[in-house]
């Protein structure tokens, strides 16, 4: 038989609302649960301890490094990686799923997609383009990590191919309230900024990142869409997003949660991003040279 041992990794910072629930959706799928944690100040660490995974402190730069050194830095011990935040949760069939395509999958495969499902103020999400949706998100230890962007960061494998496990559903439901989710999306938003007027200003580090491919994987596709957007004119493309989302793809058909979600992720962070990118070019006088110093010198 094939080793289909799996350790999830799963990075926090003041998630006692969520980590019990994600800890405990993993028992009977994973080996062992790693926590890298930076420095929460509430009982998220005591009570992943508690649940029996391993914690590790280390301070948050972002995601991509925080999840690469929890990968290279710390024992994991598996055949394979699983890539968690704490406020999601395996929901239906997918553990069992995963672990008996682990064990009967060839040696060249390196990587998973599983389905990813948002549930917004308690409401799944199912229409919009939101769901069904595939990502990448087991590897198989020593082939893969997380591409350094930030912002949309993704798992890359880094040889052989992959295979898709459509059982169940990894489930993204936060419990926090309207008000933290606005001031995270907030900080995303400048992170989305910085990641976009990199790729504008070819500072961006492409090397062993997602290739933007229309007819690849659904990470590649959204590359290649997100480079498109990228292209158009600010302050309209917000729009754009949010009509086609909510109106052709039929986001409305999620009731008033969906109406929130996409106006708020779909039209107001979106049209965020535009504001802060608008406000650094502004800074610096729409001249290429303070642009790309104010980028080169930004800390987050």
């Amino acid at each position: 038989m094939k080793n289909n041992s799996i350790t999830a990794i799963i990075l926090t910072k003041n998630e006692e609302k969520h980590i019990a629930r994600c800890i405990g959706s993993l028992a009977g799928v994973c080996d062992e649960v790693l926590v890298i944690d930076s420095y929460s100040e509430d009982n998220t660490c005591v009570i992943a301890e508690r649940l029996g995974a391993k914690v590790f402190r280390h301070e948050w730069k972002n995601y991509a490094s925080q999840f690469n050194y929890g990968l290279t830095c710390c024992p994991v011990s598996s055949e394979w990686v699983w890539r968690i935040d704490a406020d999601e949760y395996l929901d239906g069939s997918i553990g069992r799923a995963v672990k008996d395509a682990l064990a009967d999958c060839d040696d060249d495969v390196n990587g998973v997609y599983v389905r990813k499902r948002i549930d917004f103020m308690g409401r799944p999400l199912l229409h919009g383009g939101w769901y069904p949706s595939y990502h990448l998100k087991i590897i198989r230890r020593g082939h893969g990590c997380c591409e350094a962007r930030w912002m949309d960061e993704h798992l890359r494998i880094s040889g052989g191919r992959t295979i898709t496990v459509s059982e169940g559903n990894q489930v993204d439901a936060n419990l926090n309230s309207l008000t933290w989710w606005t001031e995270k999306h907030n900080g995303y938003a400048t992170r989305e900024m910085m990641d976009e007027l990199m790729a504008e200003y070819g500072l961006q580090d492409t090397a062993g990142g997602v290739e933007p491919r229309f007819w690849g994987t659904e990470e590649e596709r959204k590359r290649w869409l997100k480079m498109r957007y990228i292209r158009m004119p600010l302050f309209l493309r917000p729009l754009l997003n949010f009509v086609y989302r909510y109106v052709f793809r039929g986001g409305f058909r999620d009731g008033r949660e969906g109406l929130v979600w996409h106006f708020l992720q779909g039209f107001w962070y979106r049209f965020l991003v535009d504001a802060k990118i608008f406000e650094v070019k502004k800074r610096c006088g729409w001249r290429r040279h303070e642009i790309v110093s104010y980028l080169k010198n930004f800390q987050f």
